[in-house]
């Protein structure tokens, strides 16, 4: 099967590899993909104190008189983390997603959640419910659950080792570009008003309507087809139209031989496949360890808490109410530009540097933050608009490494069998986090005032400092490769432990011995003179 893809050497002219196919099929699955996630987060932000007047406005019509500040607040706070919830929820289903029906069909089903909850939320006026506004946000959070587990997997497992991280960046260039997407289309200009919010809650349908016309037309992952489901002959043809006609022979073979393993360590009673075995299996804790340390930290540094109160963090840091929808799209360009940025360096920096180096940058944002803010609070000039350069400089760390390299590093770490569940366990991590960070924020806001971001500082220096010691290079390296990194280290460990208690056996002896020694010589001159 292989040798019928190799280039014919009596060829003259033989194809150049071209790897179009690939970028298209990248566009067309990240557009109704993480393009999802980052559009659903901003788009919300903009329409707060419509969307807060409708909810007021519907419970006059049904009880007569309307609802205080902190009820509305609550109201507010449930339809925010409905989306979260439904991220949760989608993560959960993107694994067996995945299995059954595959990267690319799971990309396409997937858009069911999201037209439908687009119809409830352009319905929502008319039937004068703000419920089906948290239903609508929770299907939107269930698209974007699935999405952002199964994209990065198709993404890693069509591209080339060389090219895999750029391809899985892409990912997060996708996102950010989603964010300040919908951040323009939320400006008071255009659907940000109280008659068209509705539409603009609605039109994440559009995004999913170019996907499901586009991506039938591009291969399945190649890996998945010829591990999962056996089928070699379409795994060598979907991988000749990812490579530009020809499917390279070295690649094949290292698919071959992962396919042989599998078949080796699924034969193996307690073998790898659900989320549980992930964490009962001792060979796997130290990826997993790594990828749930570093899936929390991506939701708990409170990067994207910021798009969701955006408006609290602008007005607290002194920026006029009339700028504050253009400082909220600075945001999102910062993200947008840092990926960009960003997805040209993985393949030379390497994905280490970038995770580790984005997190100690923003723990130094958040430290000058709080300056800012405390010097803001004595009246000193200027400071609002260095607590806004901040939050951009937090922002644009966030999108240089954190942003992209989290959701690459299961499709790295982890092999064929095991990739659907540690992505279960690294989704359903970011999506609780996310859910917690989203409810607590403004009571973080509220709370500790000028202090507010030192709590997300302290997960930054904490998460460079573990993620620094734990997580090997990945950079253009195979599988079997890092795994053996891993062991190393956790071998590595293992010998440290031991020897440990080797030395606090020996030092009672030691001891014993000097006793014994001690005591003999008295006694033998004692002998001695008698």
């Amino acid at each position: 099967m292989i040798s019928e893809s190799a280039p014919d050497p009596e060829d003259p002219k033989p194809r150049k590899p071209s790897s179009g196919v690939l970028v298209l099929t990248v566009c067309s699955a990240a557009i109704g993909g993480t393009f999802q996630y980052g559009y659903n987060i901003s788009i919300i932000n903009s329409p707060t104190g419509h969307i807060q007047g409708f909810i007021n406005a519907t419970y006059i019509e049904r009880r007569g008189s309307g609802l205080d500040a902190p009820r509305v607040t609550l109201l507010w706070t449930l339809i925010v983390s409905a989306f979260s919830l439904g991220g949760l929820t989608g993560a959960l289903l993107a694994g067996p997603m995945a299995v059954c029906f595959g990267r690319k069909r799971s990309l396409l089903l997937n858009n069911s959640f999201l037209f439908l909850g687009a119809a409830l939320a352009l319905t929502s006026r008319a039937a004068r419910s703000f419920e089906m506004i948290v239903l609508a946000r929770f299907l939107a959070g269930v698209n974007s659950g699935v999405s952002m587990n199964v994209q990065p997997m198709y993404f890693g497992e069509s591209a080339p080792k060389h090219l895999r991280g750029a391809v899985a960046f892409s990912s997060a260039v996708f996102t950010a570009f989603g964010i300040f997407l919908g951040q323009v289309v939320g400006l008071t200009e255009l659907l940000g008003t109280d008659a068209l919010w509705p539409h603009l809650l609605a039109s994440n349908a559009l995004p999913g309507m170019i996907q499901l016309l586009t991506l039938p037309w591009f291969p399945e992952s190649p890996r998945y087809l010829l591990i999962d489901r056996g089928d070699e002959r379409a795994c060598v043809r979907a991988l000749a139209r990812l490579r530009g006609g020809v499917a390279p022979v070295g690649e094949m073979e290292e698919m071959l031989q992962e396919q042989r393993q599998q078949k080796v360590t699924a034969s193996k009673p307690g073998s790898a496949v659900t989320p549980w075995a992930l964490f009962v299996d001792p060979d796997l804790r130290p990826q997993l360890r790594t990828v749930m340390a570093a899936s929390s930290a991506m939701m708990l540094c409170g990067n994207d808490s910021i798009y969701f109160y955006a408006s609290y963090i602008f007005l607290a840091a002194g920026i006029p109410p009339g700028k504050i929808q253009y400082a909220s799209i600075g945001t999102g360009a910062s993200e947008f530009a840092a990926s960009i940025v960003s997805n040209l360096l993985i393949e030379r920096v390497g994905r280490r540097r970038l995770l580790v180096g984005g997190y100690s940058l923003m723990s130094g944002w958040a430290v000058v933050f709080t300056v800012a803010l405390m010097l803001q609070g004595r009246g000193v000039a200027g400071m609002p608009y260095l607590s806004m350069a901040c939050v951009f400089g937090y922002i644009l760390s966030f999108g240089i490494g954190p942003a992209g390299v989290t959701g690459i590093l299961p499709a790295e770490i982890f092999d064929q069998a095991t990739r659907p569940a540690a992505y279960m366990v690294a989704g359903s991590l970011m999506w609780i986090n996310l859910f917690l960070i989203g409810m607590a924020f403004p009571f973080i806001i509220s709370g500790l005032g000028n202090f507010c971001f030192l709590p997300f500082g302290g997960v930054c220096v904490a998460s460079a400092a573990f993620l620094g010691l734990t997580l090997p290079e990945t950079k253009g390296r195979t599988l079997a490769e890092i795994t053996a990194d891993f062991d190393e280290m956790r071998r590595g460990k293992k010998r440290g432990r031991q020897e440990e208690e080797e030395e606090e056996e020996e030092e009672p002896r030691k001891e014993n011995y000097q006793l014994g020694k001690a005591s003999s010589f008295p006694a033998l001159e004692e002998e001695t003179d008698s």
